[in-house]
């Protein structure tokens, strides 16, 4: 054979590890990420020190200066 196909260079793809499913892993540990992050902001909001910086806010920002 005069010209080699090209494919006959690559590795046997039988070997590789296989992948499927590894979207779906992402998914559920981003899932588990953001539910986390959600807990914790739950956990500030609720606190005294928070609830009372952004009632203050929306006050003042609902107040008209005239």
């Amino acid at each position: 054979m005069l010209f080699p196909r090209a494919l006959d260079f690559l590795p046997d793809r039988s070997r590789w590890r296989r992948d499927d499913g590894s979207a779906t892993a992402e998914y559920a540990i981003a899932t588990l990420a953001a539910v986390g992050f959600a807990g914790l902001l739950v956990v500030i909001l609720r606190s005294d020190a928070v609830r009372g910086m952004l009632t203050n806010l929306i006050q003042h920002a609902l107040t008209y200066p005239g």
